[in-house]
């Protein structure tokens, strides 16, 4: 029994090394490339530079994309924490039954493929003469985005003891300012939580962005499929380093600021 045991942990560790390897991989190759100091990507790189980092940030075409992805990934983050919130809040005064098919249904447009939602998206906006604008893709995005943070607020919730609420109302304050003063600093953790889940679905999203980005509002991933479309250049491998490093600290901010035990304990 002692052998099978150490077998079956060996096996689990050497499993779960290759995943991370796997994973890691990919990270590891577009980030070296992109300190190749040729005009070629290649991997190794025979010579290390900075040279393609200052060019991206001398481009206008790269600036703008990168003005673009966050204050699209910002809106997604505020409107789909705001929608998120609001039908959590609901779910709440619903029975467990009507509770459990409020979630199947807020779960659906997770399962529609990108390529769908981005034509019918952008038939529909069309019609309205909104189409290549900001806000049609922070739309877009708040429909991936915004079941999981329903998900996650729903769970947030769950946890918080509404009998502080009550008892905020009772002592004169307004339903309002007991959720300003009583809820919102009681799961400040899963907020925050469901604001980077939605900044970083935004943020590399791609196939609905591309149907309803025009030339002045494309975001990292589509001018980098834009690019690529010419030629291999290690411009591409810096916007995917920049867009991988802004996820991670994206989300070590998001642990630094509440905690990584406070974030698993509310959600």
């Amino acid at each position: 029994m002692g052998n099978t045991d150490r077998a079956l942990r060996w096996l689990f560790r050497a499993g779960y090394g290759t995943v991370f390897l796997l994973l890691v991989a990919p990270v590891v190759v577009v980030t070296a490339t992109s300190l190749s100091a040729t005009t070629a990507v290649t991997f190794p790189p025979t010579d290390l530079s900075f040279r393609w980092y200052t060019t991206l940030f001398t481009r206008r075409v790269w600036m703008q994309a990168v003005q673009n992805s966050l204050l699209t990934a910002g809106g997604t983050a505020v409107f789909s924490t705001g929608l998120g919130v609001a039908g959590a809040l609901g779910a709440r005064h619903l029975s467990d039954r009507s509770q459990i098919a409020v979630s199947g249904l807020v779960l659906v447009p997770l399962l529609v493929p990108g390529v769908v939602l981005g034509v019918s998206l952008l038939i529909f906006f069309s019609r309205f003469g909104l189409q290549q604008r900001l806000s049609t893709i922070v739309l877009a995005h708040a429909l991936w985005a915004t079941p999981l943070t329903f998900s996650v607020m729903r769970a947030t919730f769950s946890r918080f003891d509404w009998q502080l609420q009550e008892a905020a109302m009772d002592l004169g304050a307004s339903r309002l300012r007991a959720f300003r003063e009583v809820v919102v600093p009681n799961t400040v953790s899963g907020l925050v939580a469901a604001a980077a889940i939605a900044f970083v679905v935004s943020l590399q999203e791609f196939i609905m962005a591309l149907f309803l980005s025009g030339r002045e509002t494309r975001t990292i991933p589509v001018e980098s499929w834009f690019a690529l479309r010419g030629s291999l250049s290690p411009l591409v491998s810096v916007a995917s380093t920049l867009l991988v490093g802004a996820v991670v600290l994206t989300l070590i901010i998001a642990a630094t600021a509440i905690g990584l035990e406070r974030v698993a304990d509310d959600t």
